[in-house]
């Protein structure tokens, strides 16, 4: 007879292996049974010279938005892998993106996104001329002290979505000027062929790769962090991370949760992080059934993230008109090499595609397994989590145990 669940207190290194927002909460116990987790050519980047900053590995923000958007041809409707009542259809061009279809990745460049941030990042930024220079740039944009933040905090105020964000943001572009600082930094840097990030992590990702300038994706990602704190304001939402159950037992646990709720409780998978390990996002008293249902589906636990809302759900709908706005208004060029999209697992090489992409990303699942599998599927040799925290190497480590990841803090 299988063991009955034991009560356990996770420890927070534990809690973030779990879920890069899952944040501790004092007292909080919870009944589990422990998991036993699963084990887990291009372009390359041109810099101006041997010194470069990121400042020039950037390409400059143009002196205006763009005047409007060019014909294309008749685009294609699809589907994005996982399909649910939420699913989000996304319109990819079927011409003029087409730049990195054959791309051949060997080394990446990964940046993480919300529920990375820790008090005491950014620390060693200091001691980088050019990594300090973006957090004085960050600050006269925010029109707040973010390197204090980040260094003293306090925690809460960290840990909000409006602060977080650009947090991550600035850190994980700091990061990679301290790798350039080291003496092989500048030959790792030339080597990197393809980039991702996870949910936020993307905008870094085209930051680096040239799509935008350092200062135009910050205020994106500040406008980013607004507008879904401002959604998940106007409704009752949650996450939920799901442990122990493969993708199609943890849809079908959201299905049986949303037979017991009303349609605007419903639920549905957010996060495709790696194998046993899931987000469901959606409303409080559809995750409610999610949690109550989780042990007859042989779910090992579940852990309720501390996030605003149901992120990369329809409840966040309301930010998709204002970030449409801001991407509209911002110059957004082809990237340098291929940046990984968070919804469809594909790169997208036509700037106005990358724009309806990010814009689409808040309400579509995060496709990250998938992301990971393809790119050592293709061949992928060795990868970089740059930013704050080790989520990302811990997720690559659970899809494949034998993955090589270095972590490049800030």
């Amino acid at each position: 007879m299988p063991r009955p669940p034991r009560e356990l207190r996770l420890r927070p290194a534990t809690q973030q292996a779990i879920h890069p927002s899952y944040k501790a909460r004092s007292g909080t116990r919870m009944l589990v049974r422990p998991p036993r987790l699963a084990r887990l050519s291009p372009r390359r980047l041109r810099s101006e010279s041997p010194m470069a900053s990121t400042h020039a590995l950037l390409r400059p923000s143009a002196p205006s938005p763009l005047a409007g958007t060019s014909a294309r041809s008749p685009a294609a409707a699809v589907r994005v892998p996982f399909r649910s009542r939420y699913s989000t259809s996304v319109s990819l061009a079927s011409g003029a993106d087409t730049l990195f279809a054959d791309y051949k990745p060997t080394t990446a460049f990964l940046f993480p996104g919300q529920g990375a941030q820790a008090v005491g990042m950014g620390k060693e930024a200091l001691n980088v001329a050019a990594a300090a220079e973006l957090f004085d740039k960050a600050n006269d944009i925010l029109g707040y002290d973010l390197r204090n933040l980040c260094i003293d905090g306090p925690k809460e105020k960290l840990n909000s979505t409006v602060i977080s964000q650009p947090a991550i943001y600035v850190t994980s572009l700091a990061a990679v000027e301290v790798l350039r600082a080291r003496e092989d930094g500048q030959s790792v840097i030339d080597s990197v062929d393809v980039t991702c990030g996870l949910s936020l992590g993307e905008y870094t990702a085209l930051a680096f790769a040239g799509a935008f300038s350092f200062e135009d994706g910050l205020k994106l990602v500040k406008l980013r962090g607004e507008a879904m704190q401002d959604a998940s304001d106007a409704a009752n939402s949650a996450m939920v991370s799901v442990i122990g159950l493969d993708s199609e037992k943890v849809q079908q646990l959201c299905d049986a949760a949303n037979e017991d709720v009303d349609e605007g409780e419903r639920v549905q998978i957010a996060n495709f992080l790696c194998p046993g390990n899931y987000a469901v996002s959606g409303g409080v008293k559809g995750i409610e059934a999610v949690e109550a249902k989780a042990k007859s589906f042989k779910a090992r636990m579940t852990v309720r993230l501390a996030v605003a809302g149901a992120f990369h759900t329809s409840f966040m709908q309301p930010a998709v008109s204002r970030l449409e706005s801001a991407l509209a208004a911002t110059e957004i060029r082809s990237p340098r090499i291929p940046v990984i999209s968070n919804v469809d697992a594909h790169p997208h090489s036509d700037p106005e595609m990358i724009k309806k992409i990010l814009a689409q990303q808040v309400t579509s699942p995060v496709q990250w397994e998938t992301t990971v599998t393809t790119l050592l599927g293709k061949g992928l040799e060795k990868s970089y989590e740059l930013g704050p925290g080790k989520v990302i190497a811990g997720i690559i480590k659970r899809i494949n145990k034998g993955a090589s990841v270095e972590n490049i803090g800030a």
